[in-house]
């Protein structure tokens, strides 16, 4: 068995000792050892799934006191999916010019980073990774310098610092009414506490900050400007909506755990959840820019997951994190996708882009199938997480609002799929680099593979066994089908010849606005937990 400690540190060490040797020759490296890494990963998932979870103590100190890596089924799936995910970029810039030693190093430690988010058994040191791993990411926006990824970057930067410091003083609350912050000494002390009242405050100082990471409304402000920055590297874009947006939902769910004793918020985080969902592929359906509109629609399917995962009912659970992994894939595929096209086509306004199909045919196959998994069509991997997210909540008004919210996504991408079709104006075929295409068409056929074998990669994944039954799922394949034709209709009726939600493109939160929706999230849930317990 591979200890855990190292699968945390050798990315790291490794993006330093590239330094010292030729790029061209680093690049091999990488790709061999980032392949070894995932190996590394599938092992500790097999040995998770075999003998149950795996608890490492860094330097042999006692439980609570030391660090403590905690290796249990998600948090080994989620190593497993970082793994896979970063091999695929680092392929995919394998020939980019832009990809020398200080980009691989910082890639590489965000990797290391993000890895020990989801080993760390404790919520001092998830607070240190996640506020390191922010520092990167500032970097990685602000890496080809042009002035709006400087302004975005630093944006990221305050953003993230204001929200980590509630995460903070959460802590420092919590730990001097409890004396722990380990995960399963917490879930223990936590359960003999008898007065909930008195947690109220570090509870809410740090799902506040969760909120803000997980990009919940109406915390989400700072993604776009993240995720959607005109030159960042879309390998950067695509890991941060594709993968790192989940840490906040990952550290969310550790801390309901935690907390379910005491404090129950799973209701509220539903509805939030539907709001989110529905406030994301609105202000998807106002932009014009390519990154913005992938980047609002992210927004909109965490808020799919978020009600997934607080439903109660287990298919709901169980749907809502296949959701988070095929969310992962689909759109890492589209943001690779975009930053292709935007190469090529050198806009990222979608009304001046056209034929992509038939200019990139590689590109148009994997925007395409990458689309349906989104939108959840029939056999793909979005149609099983989301069909078992409405399995949970039949019977309920939540399930119109899954309705909706998928309505509201099929717009969005018929939209976007605009691109695809009509002349580019350009005669020959694009010569892309072929491990872009491969890349993303592998990464694309996985969308359609997490559809046919959904319930198999849920039982292996999961160790859970869930079935589709046939007769309910031909129904959603029905109600599928008349989304689509509404869609289309609502869209030529509405959006195609003018985009009437243009005018909320204006409405951009500066900093001071952005802090101020911190300060008011955190006091309504106050208030809700006062009320409530």
């Amino acid at each position: 068995m591979i200890n855990l400690h190292w699968v945390i540190l050798l990315p790291i060490i490794l993006g330093t000792i590239v330094k010292l040797i030729s790029i061209k020759t680093a690049k091999k490296i990488m790709v061999l050892f980032q392949s070894a890494l995932l190996i590394s990963a599938t092992m500790i998932f097999i040995e998770v799934r075999k003998n149950g979870t795996v608890l490492e103590n860094i330097g042999g100190w006692p439980d609570t006191i030391g660090i403590t890596l905690r290796a249990d089924l998600l948090a080994s799936v989620m190593v497993l999916l970082t793994c896979f995910l970063f091999l695929a970029m680092i392929i995919f810039v394998h020939n980019k010019n832009y990809a020398d030693h200080l980009f691989f190093f910082l890639f590489l430690s965000l990797e290391s980073l993000i890895i020990g988010i989801f080993l760390s058994n404790d919520l001092f040191n998830i607070f240190v990774l996640i506020e390191a791993a922010t520092l990167i990411i500032t970097v990685l926006i602000m890496y080809k310098k042009a002035n709006v990824a400087i302004y975005d970057g630093m944006m990221y930067l305050l953003i993230n610092v204001v929200a980590m410091s509630f995460f903070l003083m959460g802590l420092g609350m919590l730990y001097k009414k409890i004396g722990v912050l380990d995960f399963y000494a917490l879930e223990t002390a936590l359960s003999q506490v008898k007065d909930p009242q008195s947690l109220i405050l570090p509870y809410a100082f740090m799902i506040t900050a969760v909120s803000l990471k997980a990009a919940l409304m109406p915390l989400f402000s700072w993604l776009p400007k993240a995720h959607g920055t005109p030159s960042a590297p879309s390998v950067v874009s695509a890991i941060l909506s594709g993968l790192y947006v989940k840490t906040g939902i990952y550290v969310f769910l550790r801390l309901q755990i935690a907390f379910s004793p005491l404090i129950d918020t799973s209701e509220l985080f539903v509805i939030l959840g539907l709001i989110t969902a529905i406030v994301g592929f609105i202000l998807a359906l106002a932009q014009k820019d390519i990154k913005l509109l992938l980047a609002y629609s992210t927004v909109s399917q965490i808020g799919v997951i978020m009600i997934g995962i607080n439903l109660d009912n287990p298919m709901a659970y169980w749907g809502g994190l296949y959701h988070l992994m095929n969310h992962a894939i689909f759109k890492s595929t589209l943001f690779l996708t975009a930053g292709m096209i935007i190469s090529e086509y050198q806009t990222r306004n979608l009304a001046e882009i056209n034929g992509v199909f038939k200019h990139m045919p590689a590109v148009g196959v994997a925007t395409i199938l990458s689309i349906l998994g989104i939108i959840g069509a029939p056999l793909f991997n979005g149609s099983i997480s989301k069909y078992l997210i409405a399995s949970g909540s039949s019977g309920t008004w939540i399930e119109s609002g899954l309705i909706l919210v998928n309505l509201g996504t099929i717009i969005v991408f018929i939209k976007y799929g605009q691109l695809l079709f009509g002349s580019s104006g350009k005669k020959e075929t694009a010569d892309s680099d072929i491990l872009e295409k491969a890349v993303v068409l592998t990464l694309s056929m996985l969308c359609f593979l997490g559809g046919i074998f959904g319930s198999e990669l849920i039982a292996i994944l999961f160790n859970v066994k869930l079935t589709v039954d046939r007769l309910s799922y031909s129904i959603k394949i029905l109600l599928f089908i008349g989304s689509i034709f509404l869609g289309i209709l609502i869209y030529r009726g509405l959006f195609k010849k003018t985009n009437r939600l243009a005018f909320i493109t204006s409405f951009e939160l500066g900093f001071n606005e952005i802090c101020l929706s911190i300060t008011l999230f955190f006091a309504f849930m106050v208030a809700y937990l006062k009320l409530t317990l």
